[in-house]
């Protein structure tokens, strides 16, 4: 890796009198770690002769660790950096601010108020004769006042931008914390002061000694000192994706952000932080803040580019921001990543063969939103564009025609003003119609969710999972951690020709078994598993590490025998060979070399598996007896069955010596080593179902949703514990299947998966024993793709190991475990279940609903607001040339139904009445029949009342008519009872949008959501200052006490209109339409479906705003490009100009990224991986290139990156990058070249 010289080291200060003090540089370390395998060896060997010279200069012991002490670690700090890769800076509030005052429609408001308030200024010397409209305008008081309408649309647009900004720098303070969270999450175990302790990552330092183990995500990078069968995911940083296998004599080097998937060991940790590769990677993409300026230069640069494509989106530049934030920072304007170039054939064919897969479809939700609030935009858009037309055609027929006059060159200011009330107007009633509250709404409602969701112990990484779960219609749990307690002990074991239901007495145990079992099972379990002194007096003894061997070394214990002497005697060095427990093995073995050359091999693993390879049993008198197949069923029969059927897991110890006249054996070829074994005994190791389980799964089934149970552990097993949680009921005819048989049942002749076979067993499958992570995996994408059913399945699934990575990925929302489960199932999963605990799950679907309720409500709400304001500003101006709703009274509406009440009705908490329901679906619409029956209901009550005001209003009240008022008059209390007694029936509607099924009591619960009731309340007390005390700016007099009832009555009456409406079934009314659907996938058309292709998910979000970007920017974009690309090719000076240097690059790939999963025997190459994180500011990488990251250099690699899309020009290829979404700037660059 060439590009590692340049330094990073900026952000390490390196003090030179600390330096000396430890025998080797921060740069001498750095290099090291540049060197690969053979090289990287004979580095350590020339230059600290071997591993433990490199520990002695870096004063660190490779047994002992460092000391531990503050003063040491602090100078380590200081010299060689800390463990920590600075994120890059956050938006200031003033750039959110900026960023706000982009949106279309605010500019126009603010154009046209400084319009309004110039020409206020401005008076004309005799204005007698410009018609009756305008004549007799105002006394003396009234014209000094005409600025104020001016001022206060600034001042609103004011309020709306500062609370727009707020809410998005709320928003990003909420998801770094949550990033912050995360990473505090993590820990990593280190040797300090000879005792292994667990610290967080960033308190790792160099010189430490960290113990790794299966399924770790390497913190830092380090040198091997001692591993077992340790093999390594790097294609996070080489782009191959082979396991690359760790040993002394070949390859000891570990670097960061690379995944264990097998085996375990010790590191001594030689760089962290910005230093280590990833670092150095990372500071590279300027994430360290290192190139800022440039950075920042680029990123305004994009910014025009992306503004001058939406400004002909109306209004949608809010819109966009949101959902841009909600699709992550790593995702902004639309990035594509970069792809591998493989030159050769089987590239193509993987490209069709990934083009073929069902792809996820992501953001379902969120896509039906966006289209909705561009339907309504653009009817909101129609809508003010014919009102200014009306009233500017019935205002000059009614001057110049009707009343006759000429155009005055004096009169032409006070014409003027009068345009542009009439565009204030159309302005305010676009404001009114398009819903920007929506994507506010869905934020704030994910965001409080996802709050409240930690409390629940479900920590979300993306959010869209959060929407997702609300929708799942089955369930595919663990059994171990998940539905039982994951606190394992032996209660029944079978030794020397004798079962016992209870652990036996020490006494009863033949003195040779007793001694080859306790040497057994302390030498052949990770010795980073042991038993601790309870916490609390009395308590329960602590289990850390893996919890089977916990369990067999309590079974020690119990024995009245010690482990750790043993331990103490065979540290892990001495230990010879250790082949460790994988999904394929089931099994975990350990050699010892035993002084006179002969070699003792200890094994355990599932009792059937094992059982099959021993031909030789101890017996009471501890002499071996040949174990003969007809024994080995007995065996089973008469000891496995019964044990499992309790619900017990069943693990066999064995053990087998190879004598030294036979020489060496082969260590590499396992099958002749695993064979041949003598049983010690087997143990029955209970782990007791969650109490809180069957409870929780009985509310699954009656919410609809389907729970199975997959699991390694053997069938009967299984079936016992399946039927203590209740997913399996007596009587019942569903299906129980073992792997093997699951794979014969979905197999062809050919051995292919067939999905018709798969649809034959999935609706009845409640259990799958035995079961490897690719039967996992191929269940789960059964059941996703399977159309027997004609609501589309929507799968969570639980997972732990590495294994359980692929099915993780390909879920609709994976839960990692937070406790047991690896760092790399925690990477590729949705949420983190940081209990372990399945009832976690029902709250994460309860969650789900709510935000999908919660949204419905606000939509009704919004909604009925809508329709009633543009109808009454529509047909006021039309008849009455004025609108009812001056336009800082529309603004204030607008902040009542959009801020607020996306407030008051996205907080809403969940309830258990919830999961009452079956699932929603992909397909159900937003917008329901009976919604739909309450909108139109509550709109025509609405406007009733204000057009019976609005017309008849001064003969009601006895007042002064406020109809056809001149320009500048002063507000009329019939005006003012209109305007409140329409902010009042907004009011008590939104008690009503709580329920959106039909529901009569609309006050059930509201006490719970303190937010509601004082949104409310604080809504009412400004109404009354403003009607009592806004006076001209807010074109309001002062009411009576009697006209204030009125008011609130008639708005009471929408609570009891409420009750009328519920009353007519909607099934009556046939009319009736939904609206707010989902685009289907099969409804996206071929060519769309065609630029997708490199994509591994649909987001239906980015699709609909992307559709409007197409529709009126795709020739532009092409020209544009085109012009930029010439020109960058043409210019002599340098290869980068009019495109962006890589330095400032947005991305190449995420390093600290998903392994590259491999399932080997369904599909020869599954991609599994969809790689947008939700919150993950780092870079996100589609498929690793097999090249390292590009050089800096100029020279090496022409890079043409622009909008994150990349170009990659090779010398030996002349393929472009991968095509580009359709909506980016770059999206014909191919045709460009």
């Amino acid at each position: 890796m060439a590009n590692n010289s340049y330094s990073g080291v900026k952000n390490s200060v390196a003090e030179p009198n600390h330096e000396g003090e430890f025998g080797c540089s921060l740069k001498e370390l750095r290099g090291l770690m540049e060197l690969r395998g053979t090289e990287g060896i004979r580095k350590i060997q020339e230059t600290y002769a071997d591993v433990n010279g490199l520990c002695s200069r870096l004063k660190t012991s490779p047994v002992d660790g460092l000391s531990g002490q503050p003063a040491d670690l602090e100078k380590r700090t200081i010299v060689f950096g800390q463990n920590f890769i600075p994120p890059k800076k956050p938006k200031t509030f003033l750039q959110l601010v900026w960023e706000a005052l982009q949106d279309v429609t605010l500019i126009i408001l603010e154009v046209a108020a400084i319009v309004s308030l110039g020409l206020s200024f401005y008076r004309p010397p005799e204005a007698d004769n410009c018609g009756e409209g305008t004549g007799g305008v105002e006394d003396e008081g009234e014209s000094e006042a005409g600025w104020i309408e001016g001022a206060a649309i600034l001042l609103s647009v004011i309020c709306v931008v500062l609370v727009t900004a707020f809410n998005d720098w709320s928003k990003e303070k909420q998801f770094r914390g949550l990033q912050s969270r995360i990473e505090q999450e993590q820990k990593f175990t280190v040797v300090r002061g000879g005792q292994v302790i667990q610290i967080p990552v960033a308190e790792i330092v160099v010189g430490d000694i960290a113990q790794i183990k299966y399924g770790d995500l390497l913190p830092a990078d380090g040198v091997l000192i001692q591993g077992n069968d340790l093999k390594i995911d790097e294609s996070s940083l080489t782009g191959e994706s082979d396991h690359v296998k760790k040993t002394l004599e070949k390859d000891p080097m570990l670097l960061s952000g690379t995944h264990v998937m097998e085996g375990s060991g010790k590191m001594l940790v030689t760089a962290v932080g910005v230093n280590s590769q990833t670092g150095i990677i990372f500071t590279l993409l300027g994430a360290g803040g290192e190139d800022d300026e440039d950075e920042e230069k680029e990123e305004k640069k994009k910014e025009k580019e992306d503004r001058l494509n939406l400004s002909s989106i109306i209004y949608f530049t809010l819109i966009l921001d949101i959902w841009r934030y909600l699709k992550s920072k790593a995702q902004d304007g639309a990035a594509m990543e970069m792809q591998p170039l493989n030159s050769d054939e089987g590239a193509d064919a993987e490209e069709k063969r990934k083009a073929n897969l069902p792809k996820k479809e992501k953001s379902v939700l969120q896509g039906k939103l966006t289209k909705l609030a561009v339907q309504i935009g653009k009817a909101g858009l129609v809508m003010s564009a014919i009102t200014v037309i009306i009233l500017v055609v019935l205002f000059i027929v009614n001057t110049f025609w009707v009343q006759g006059l000429a155009w005055e060159k004096s009169c032409t200011p006070i014409y003027i003003q009068f345009f542009v009330k009439f565009f204030i107007i159309g302005v305010t009633v676009l404001v009114v119609a398009v819903p920007e509250g929506l994507p506010l709404a869905v934020t704030i409602s994910l965001a409080y969710s996802v709050k409240k969701m930690m409390k629940d112990n479900n920590l979300v990484r993306h959010l869209d999972a959060c929407e997702t779960m609300g929708n799942a219609t089955a369930i595919c749990s663990d059994k171990t951690g998940t539905l039982t307690m994951n606190r394992m002990t032996v209660v029944q074991a079978y030794i020397a020709d004798k079962h016992y239901r209870r652990v036996p007495e020490p006494e009863v145990i033949p003195g040779s078994i007793m001694d080859l079992l306790v040497l057994g099972i302390s030498v052949n379990c990770a010795y980073t598993t042991k038993i601790m002194s309870p916490e609390k007096e009395g308590g329960l003894p602590r289990q850390v590490g893996n919890k089977t061997e916990c369990a067999l070394l309590g079974f020690v214990l119990d024995l009245k025998k010690d482990y750790q002497p043993i331990r103490n005697e065979i540290p892990e060095e001495k230990l010879y060979k250790v082949y460790t427990f994988n999904s394929v093995r089931k099994s975990m073995s350990t050699v010892l070399k035993n002084p006179d050359g002969s070699f003792r091999m200890f094994s355990k693993g599932a009792s059937e598996i094992l059982l099959k390879k021993c031909y030789k049993i101890l017996t009471a008198t501890g002499e071996a007896k040949v174990f003969r197949p007809r024994d080995r069923d007995d065996m089973v029969k008469k000891v496995i069955e019964p044990m499992a059927s309790e619900g017990l897991r069943t693990i066999c110890l064995a053990y087998r010596d190879f004598p030294a006249s036979d020489g060496e054996p082969d260590w590499e070829n396992e099958s002749d080593i695993l064979t041949s074994l003598t049983c010690l005994c087997v143990v029955g190791i209970e782990d007791p179902v969650r109490p809180e389980v069957p409870d929780a799964i009985r509310k699954c089934q009656r919410a609809g949703i389907t729970v199975r149970m997959v699991t390694g552990d053997n069938i009967n097993t299984a079936r016992a514990i399946a039927t203590k949680c209740g997913i399996l009921q007596p009587g019942d005819d569903f299906l129980c299947l073992e792997g093997k048989e699951f794979n014969r049942r979905i197999r062809n002749e050919k051995g292919e998966i067939e999905q018709e076979r798969i649809d034959k067993i999935w609706p009845k499958l409640r259990v799958l024993a035995r079961s490897s992570p690719t039967d996992k995996h191929t269940l789960v994408k059964g059941i996703i793709d399977s159309t027997v059913i004609e609501q589309r399945q929507v799968v969570a699934v639980t997972g732990d190991g590495t294994n359980d990575g692929p099915a993780l990925k390909k879920a609709d929302v994976g839960f990692a475990m937070g406790i047991a489960g690896t760092d790399v199932a925690k990477e590729a999963s949705d949420i983190i279940l940081t209990d372990d605990n399945f009832s976690s799950i029902v709250k994460a679907v309860m969650w789900g609903r709510n935000v999908y309720d919660s949204i419905s409500k606000f939509l009704q709400f919004q909604l009925t607001v809508n329709i009633v304001a543009v109808i009454v500003a529509f047909t006021g101006a039309c008849i009455t040339q004025d609108s009812p709703l001056k336009a800082v009274q529309m603004l204030w509406v607008n902040l009542i139904m959009d801020t607020f009440a996306s407030l008051a009705l996205a907080t809403e908490p969940p309830t258990e009445s919830l999961l009452l329901r079956k699932p929603y679906g992909r397909n159900k619409p937003l917008i329901s029949r009976t919604m739909m029956k309450n909108i139109l209901g509550h709109g025509v009550y609405q406007l009733t009342i204000i057009f019976t005001l609005l017309f008849a209003g001064e003969r009601m009240f006895d007042i002064d008519s406020g109809r056809n008022a001149p320009l500048h008059a002063p507000p009329s209390e019939h005006y003012t009872i209109v305007f409140n007694t329409f902010v009042m029936m907004q009011l008590f509607n939104e008690i009503n949008a709580r329920k959106i099924h039909g529901e009569r009591n609309v006050f059930d619960g509201i006490f719970n959501n303190m937010i509601f009731c004082s949104i409310v309340f604080g809504t009412f007390v400004i109404q009354i200052v403003i009607v009592q005390f806004g006076g001209k700016p807010f074109s309001c007099v002062g009411l009576s006490i009697e006209q204030w009832l009125w008011c609130v009555f008639l708005g009471f009456g929408c609570l009891l209109w409420g009750q009328v409406i519920s009353s007519i079934p909607t099934s009556r009314l046939k009319f009736l339409k939904t609206a707010g659907h989902g685009t289907q996938k099969e409804e996206i058309p071929d060519e769309e479906l065609e630029d997708m292709e490199d994509l591994d998910e649909i987001d239906h979000a980015e699709r609909e705003l992307r559709r409007g970007q197409i529709l009126w920017f795709r020739g532009l974009n092409r020209i544009q490009t085109q012009i930029r690309v010439v020109n960058a090719f043409r210019s002599s000076l340098s290869p980068y100009e009019g495109l962006e240097k890589p330095e400032s690059r947005s991305s190449i790939h995420n390093f600290m990224t998903h392994p590259e999963f491999r399932i080997e025997d369904s599909e020869p190459h599954i991609p599994l991986i969809d790689d947008t994180d939700a919150e993950d500011d780092a870079p996100t990488k589609r498929n690793a290139t097999p090249t390292p990251p590009p050089p800096p250099s100029p020279n090496q690699n022409n890079n043409a990156v622009d909008s994150g899309v990349h170009l990659f020009l090779d010398n030996n290829s002349s393929k472009p990058a991968t095509p580009s979404a359709p909506a980016s700037p770059m999206h014909s660059l191919e045709t460009s070249l």
